[in-house]
């Protein structure tokens, strides 16, 4: 053969030879590869059995598992047999924390009727899991057919969650059965109680008869029985007990002037229409949420404020609502026959057509200059404020003038109507409280205002809003001798015309979404980490529900 015809011969072969050696690397490369992460998983086992507390081997679902628990966690790993080729994937592990662990059972075979004994099937763990704001029941079963293995495993665990100071085994319950749609028995019954079953918390249930029952049963029980307090109901129901609680602690110390720390926690099970101190420690208005962050002990230390009138004080709470947020709340409490959606609209829209401006003195005591004594943390045991009036009068700015609304709120008040909040600026435990003071604008005006509360930021971005952090408040209204509200109206301007009230006459007010009729002058006083709430520091709450009404 010539030479020219074995030129392509030799080109093909050398050509194949670089093929194969290509193939050869990148399969070492492969093989590299795998070798070191299957040195970084051996590595990453090594080190969790320097602490490890059990080692065992369950099955979950159909396929061995080599399980581990430490003391933080949870860990376990498919057992993958050895492939013939020599070639073995990296296990995929999975992990639970022990802080998200909240029962642990023996899992027994058991006949139809059968109520206790069996042959043991292994172990099962309660644990919770996170999804956004929510949290959700699930459940780990270990399967080991063995008596002893499953009674160590179950022992070891159940020593293990007793670490966990926070969470509680006794609780005093408080149900309002007539909160809202007066859903509150089957909430707590269908999805409350069985989370407390399953962690083994006892109960001590008081299903409250009328307004104030839940302030005469704690002001009287022995608190150092319990563990936490649980109320299921709406803002109402919360705004009775938070109160309550803080009193009872006054009563405690025999401290009126001073407020004291609440002796114990709180927790709320949403049950109401808007639950706005349940979104702001929650997130969501979900009762599965609310209690799972029960049983957990998830603990958040919130401020309160003191509303106090002569010297006289009328009750601690979060927020309040002079001016179109009183009035509102006025003219729905006196149509208590409608749906609550159909009454909260419609004292919306009443309050709005007949939008007229308050005219009072509005004082406040900035934050910024009481920093020592507000925002420096303090020992556990030290948590009172000094009274803002030993500020001195030079600290206090004063502005007369003529006021659509005017709200004070320690916690950002976050609802599904706001997800953001209310009261946005704050938080649950900065030592302040966020003024909103709405001056006098047009109707039209005033309600761009609110609308933004539900569709976006910016509703302080207005000449006639301004917003302060502070320690204190006082708020004035002038009364003037005249014609009252409810009389008929001079046609006009009315939108420059404030109310004129009679001497003596009342003021509503909206405290934590009750109406408070008050006379006089009124000052807010910021306490700062008054009360401990089950929950956490929520930014943003679901949003769901929409007014139509503006």
């Amino acid at each position: 053969m010539s030479e020219p015809e074995e030129l392509p011969q030799r080109e093909q072969r050398e050509s194949t030879k670089k093929k194969k050696k290509t193939r050869r690397s990148g399969k070492k490369k492969k093989e590299q590869r795998e070798g070191e992460e299957q040195v970084e998983f051996e590595q990453e086992v090594q080190s969790v059995s320097e602490c490890v507390v059990l080692h065992g081997i369950f099955k979950l679902g159909k396929k061995s598992h080599d399980v581990l628990l430490t003391r933080t966690k949870l860990t376990w790993t498919p057992i993958i047999p050895e492939n013939p080729t020599g070639e073995t994937g990296v296990p995929q592990s999975g992990e639970v924390l022990l802080q998200d662990i909240f029962a642990v059972k023996v899992k027994r075979r058991r006949a139809a009727g059968q109520e206790s004994g069996g042959p043991v099937l292994g172990v099962a763990l309660f644990w919770c899991r996170r999804k956004g704001r929510r949290l959700e029941e699930d459940t780990l079963h270990l399967h080991n057919a063995s008596s002893e293995h499953t009674h160590t495993w179950y022992n070891t665990l159940k020593e293990l969650l007793t670490g966990f100071s926070s969470r509680p085994t006794n609780l005093k319950v408080f149900i309002n059965p007539s909160s809202h749609k007066k859903e509150a028995v089957h909430i707590y019954r269908d999805h409350v109680a069985p989370l407390f079953k399953m962690a083994d918390i006892r109960t001590d249930i008081t299903v409250t008869e009328r307004k104030g029952h839940a302030l005469s049963v704690i002001k009287e029980c022995k608190l150092d029985e319990y563990d936490g307090v649980v109320c299921v109901g709406g803002d109402g129901s919360v705004a009775e007990l938070c109160h309550a609680l803080v009193l009872r602690a006054q009563l405690d110390a025999d401290s009126p002037e001073k407020p004291v720390r609440a002796a114990l926690p709180l927790g709320i099970i949403p049950a109401g229409s808007t639950d706005v101190v349940s979104c702001s420690v929650h997130g969501v208005r979900d009762p599965v949420t609310a209690a799972l962050h029960i049983v957990l002990g998830h603990l958040q230390q919130v401020d309160m404020c003191s509303f106090s009138s002569h010297g006289q004080l009328v009750c601690f709470g979060f927020s309040a609502m002079f001016g179109f947020g009183g009035r509102s709340l006025a003219r729905a409490e006196k149509k208590r026959w409608m749906p609550s959606s159909r009454r909260r609209e419609y004292a919306l829209v009443k309050t709005l057509a007949r939008l007229r401006p308050e005219d009072c003195q509005l004082s406040f005591l900035s934050a910024r200059k009481s920093n020592s004594n507000l925002f420096v943390q303090r020992d556990k045991d030290q948590d009172q404020d000094q009274d803002p009036e030993s500020e001195g009068e030079e600290s206090w700015v004063t502005n007369q003038g003529l006021y659509l609304s005017i709200s004070i709120m320690s916690i950002p008040c976050l609802s599904p109507h706001a997800p953001q909040g209310l009261a946005p600026n704050t938080s649950l435990a900065n030592g302040s409280a966020a003024l909103i003071a709405v001056g006098n604008t047009s109707r039209s005006e005033f309600i761009k205002h609110l609308k933004r509360y539900s569709s976006s930021t910016g509703q302080f971005n207005f000449s006639f809003v301004e917003t302060h952090a502070v320690s204190a408040v006082k708020i004035r209204p002038c009364s003037l001798i005249g014609c009252s509200e409810d009389e008929s109206e001079e046609e006009g301007d009315l939108k420059t015309t404030p109310f004129i009230h009679a001497e003596g006459t009342t003021f509503p007010w909206n405290i934590d979404g009750e109406l408070v009729e008050i006379a006089n002058e009124v000052l807010i006083r910021v306490h700062p980490r008054l009360i401990t709430l089950y929950g956490e520091e929520v930014e943003e709450a679901e949003s769901s529900v929409s007014c139509s009404c503006i």
